[in-house]
């Protein structure tokens, strides 16, 4: 449905978006993360065709934005992340004046303005004033602006931004229903928010691509060994002796822990290993209940600021990605956005 092809943006000497190549499939909720000043919204903006590129290009449904601008901005629906709102406008009148602005036909333009206020959940403020509207209330408006003309393809920059846990509950709720028909590109500094929506993920440093794949595929990919967190009942002494009965328990650590008569270790398996049925049965051997077993994984804020540190260190060695894009030069230095 998406495809981007080695996009390039340059602002004088600042390279926002460098040779960026990645593609969306049909029916995704494809999250798009990376710090601030990545290229983000650079990036969504020469999408929707409110910025040129510098190079390559963007196609939607198989139609260029450079060549065939009109029939792509048709089938893309955009909520920036401040929605651009009409404040003295009621919510109809902002939602009528928006689709003409779409071009949907006269006759059309109020059944569709009240269907989109259905899905968004706004047609209990269509009298209002947008200024008299909750921040939750506007980002629901200027979602159902985006959904004008039922384009095949929304992009979301930050659509919960400034928002309660509430209404950030609500605009997930609504996104994950609009997923039914719609191909979504989301973009949010909320990673909880990221991983429990989004199908796909995408994460750019410096303009660059870093990595993409689904939240499992990264995980697994740039894992150490797992540690194990192991909390049973009894004594050091009891603990220490049965775990030496283990083979592939490589190293342990004490932990704290509230619980009485009780101690706790971090365990380090042997590569590959995977313990947990071993200490099972060795401790019901040695007569030692466990309280707690949990596997120390990484999350997805670990893999974000793994990927977008500058510290060479911490950098992984290869991009994770499962297009072919060549490698091209690349300029370092403080990216413009």
């Amino acid at each position: 449905m998406i495809e981007v092809r080695d996009l390039v943006k340059r602002y004088g000497a600042h390279l926002a978006v460098d040779h960026l190549s990645f593609s969306v499939p049909d029916g995704q909720i494809f999250g798009f993360l990376g710090p601030n000043g990545a290229g983000k919204s650079t990036t969504m903006n020469i999408m929707t065709g409110y910025l040129g590129a510098t190079e390559g290009e963007v196609l939607v449904d198989g139609h260029s934005i450079t060549d065939e601008p009109e029939l792509v901005k048709r089938s893309v629906g955009y909520l920036p992340e401040l929605p651009p709102l009409y404040m003295d406008m009621t919510c109809e009148e902002y939602l009528l004046f928006a689709a003409g602005l779409k071009k949907v036909s006269r006759k059309d333009r109020n059944s569709q303005v009240d269907r989109v206020m259905e899905m968004t959940g706004t047609m209990t403020v269509r009298g209002r004033l947008i200024r008299n509207l909750s921040k939750g209330y506007r980002q629901r408006v200027g979602l159902a602006q985006a959904l004008l003309g039922f384009p095949k393809v929304l992009i979301l920059d930050e659509p919960t931004v400034g928002l309660d846990p509430k209404q950030i509950l609500e605009i997930r709720t609504l996104i994950r229903s609009l997923s039914k028909n719609h191909t979504i590109l989301l973009s949010s500094h909320i990673l909880s928010e990221v991983q429990e929506v989004c199908d796909h993920l995408l994460i750019i440093h410096h303009g660059r691509k870093v990595a993409c794949g689904a939240p499992d595929e990264l995980e697994r990919e740039l894992a150490d060994e797992p540690t194990l967190e192991l909390t049973l009942r009894g004594t050091d002494s009891q603990a220490r002796a049965m775990l030496a009965g283990v083979p592939s328990v490589a190293a342990l650590s004490p932990l704290p822990t509230r619980e009485e008569n009780a101690v706790s270790y971090r365990l380090e398996q042997a590569t590959g290993a995977d313990i947990r049925e071993d200490l099972f049965h060795a401790c019901a051997q040695a007569g030692l209940p466990i309280l707690a077993l949990r596997r120390d994984a990484l999350t997805l804020e670990d893999i974000f600021l793994r990927l977008t540190s500058d510290d060479p260190g911490q950098q992984p060695g290869v991009s994770r990605t499962p297009d072919t894009s060549a490698a091209a030069p690349t300029q370092e230095g403080e990216q413009a956005q």
